[in-house]
């Protein structure tokens, strides 16, 4: 009969998707991720299978957890579809200065960090990457879409364009606050991308 796991293997998960947003997939060790969850080598692999399944499903817990967030934000009816992506971007911002490591850096967006890492050599990443994407374009598209209805975004371009406009605007705040840009240069960037699409 198989012993019973006396781990709580969701803080597990959770422990294990910190270290790899912190490292990236490559340099986070199997002894990183023993000193990350306080597991041992063999029950890592008896209850994750490999190194490259616990950081599926991390990546699986961090995508579910952020989209899900960004998703709310988009489709919360109760406000003007306008504020509902000023809202987004002004979310954005605050993640990336709450829960900061103790040396003050950024560690950015782990679906951004994968991206830029494995999508162009991890098939089974990159579909799980392209089903978020698409998930966060289509939110990111009614919400436009439900802005220009209001007469708030004036932009000539197709509400498609536009959403993948603002996904890139997101990746590249992302990016810069792992550089170093401060919360003022971040919410400039915010407030100009809101001007091109009201502007």
């Amino acid at each position: 009969m198989a012993r019973p796991r006396t781990f709580d293997e969701e803080r597990a998960l959770e422990a294990a998707m910190h270290a790899f947003w912190a490292n990236g997939y490559d340099a986070t060790s199997t002894q990183d991720l023993c000193e990350a969850t306080g597991l041992g080598r063999s029950s890592i692999y008896n209850t994750f299978i490999s190194k490259h399944d616990l950081f599926k499903r991390s990546l699986t817990r961090y995508v579910d957890t952020m989209t899900g967030t960004q998703l709310a934000l988009l489709e919360d009816e109760e406000r003007p579809a306008v504020e509902r992506l000023r809202a987004l971007l002004a979310r954005i911002v605050e993640d990336e200065f709450a829960d900061r490591p103790p040396d003050g850096s950024s560690r950015g967006c782990l679906t951004v960090n994968t991206t830029v890492e494995l999508a162009g050599r991890d098939p089974e990443i990159a579909g799980l990457l392209e089903r978020d994407l698409a998930r966060r374009l289509a939110s990111l598209r009614t919400a436009i879409e439900a802005a220009r209805r209001d007469g708030d975004i004036t932009s000539p371009r197709d509400s498609a364009s536009l959403a993948r406009f603002v996904n890139a605007v997101i990746g590249g705040m992302r990016v810069s606050a792992q550089g170093g840009a401060d919360r003022a240069a971040l919410e400039a960037v915010a407030t100009t991308a809101m001007d091109a699409l009201t502007g």
